[in-house]
């Protein structure tokens, strides 16, 4: 007797699909239809395999279109359509990657049918998936299904420049202390109480962005930031509990600022990076709102000075300059904002190992940094 078919996951209850996300299902649908077939699910996972990019990603168009694009053709073949109506599409719709984002979907998948493509235009969006049948299943945004999910979702990869290992260019770093042979600001240690990142999105890229004055104006701009794409001493790839030396802000740049601001403290905010690396997209609402809450919980000591301490130690600062730039306020989506960097003495909070508090809205804290001057 046949084996009944597996029922498919749940749809979310009371949850709409994002117009942005409908925007991405066609090539998601095609792709899974072409995945019926064994060879192309063979050749598909040999590339993702042997991709050196982190979780094994591939750059869905370049992908296709690599070899004086056969698998493109094999694609329109498979689902009966023409090579000049899916080049359209696939020219019309956004950069997309491709990756198992789930490791354990990854070590799973053996190149059978039992697969999704699942699709989402923003973090935490309802995924759409389709199975190798081509029918359409809405999935949990906060929990995976246990059927392996291939996602196709906008590009957060910087594919022409693959990550850099810190260790390589980091050549004066000392491993005690944050010290090293460039002075400055740096993280020691870091620990996130989440990853704020949906499981759709894979691994978690954290950012901390340096953000002060912009010239002479009431606005915030952004300074420095330490990330997975950032050159020699910035690149920092972090997980949620994070040991090693990151440089965020240099001693010229210290030194620069306060110069050119002498009154004015900057601010350290730390991000969950979505699709693109240190590029801070974050509505002027939402950063108003929540610099507006939690500005008066601590007297807008939310901010930080090199007083020259001879410990090193960063000091808090009063910061006013609450409104970011104009051009963030033209940007839809918004990475995931963890909080400010406040004071432990200010917060009235300590944990050993740690100096500054992560808080957001309402006072919630979201982690802990700890950060030296030298």
């Amino acid at each position: 007797m046949a084996r009944p078919r597996p029922r498919p996951p749940a749809p979310p209850v009371a949850q709409a699909v994002t117009a942005e996300t409908r925007e991405l299902e066609g090539v998601a649908r095609r792709l899974a239809l072409a995945l019926a077939d064994p060879g192309f699910r063979a050749r598909l996972r040999a590339r993702l395999e042997g991709s050196p990019i982190r979780e094994h990603k591939l750059h869905l168009q370049r992908d296709l279109a690599a070899g004086g694009g056969r698998e493109r053709r094999e694609l329109a073949r498979l689902t009966r359509e023409s090579d000049r109506s899916v080049d359209s599409l696939l020219a019309a719709t956004r950069g997309l990657e491709m990756y198992f984002p789930v490791p354990a979907h990854r070590a799973a998948w053996q190149g059978g049918p039992n697969l999704l493509v699942a699709t989402a235009a923003r973090d935490h969006d309802v995924p759409v998936a389709f199975d190798v049948q081509g029918r359409r299943i809405l999935l949990d945004p906060t929990t995976p299904p246990a059927t392996p999910v291939l996602a196709v979702v906008p590009v957060e990869t910087d594919f022409d420049h693959p990550l850099r290992s810190a260790s390589a260019t980091c050549t004066n770093c000392s491993t005690e202390g944050g010290t090293g042979g460039t002075g400055g600001l740096y993280m020691t240690k870091a620990r996130f109480f989440s990853d704020f990142e949906g499981w759709l999105k894979g691994s978690p890229e954290f950012e901390v962005h340096i953000m002060g004055q912009k010239s002479t104006s009431d606005s915030l701009t952004r300074y420095a930031c330490a990330g997975e794409h950032e050159s020699a001493l910035y690149n920092w790839d972090g997980g949620t509990d994070w040991t090693g030396t990151v440089l965020l802000f240099s001693r010229a740049q210290i030194d620069a600022y306060q110069a050119a601001h002498p009154n004015e403290a900057f601010r350290i905010v730390a991000m969950e990076d979505d699709n693109t690396a240190c590029e801070l997209k974050i509505s002027d609402s939402l950063w108003s709102d929540f610099i507006s809450a939690i500005g008066p919980l601590y007297r807008d000591m939310t901010g930080a000075v090199d007083t020259g301490d001879p410990n090193h130690v960063l000091r808090a600062g009063k910061s006013l300059k609450n409104v970011l730039t104009a051009v963030m306020n033209l940007i839809k989506t918004n990475d995931d904002l963890i909080g400010t960097a406040i004071e432990g003495r200010i917060t009235g909070e300590s944990r050993t190992g740690f100096n500054w508090v992560l808080k957001a809205d309402g006072g919630t804290t979201n982690g802990w940094l700890n950060l030296v001057v030298q």
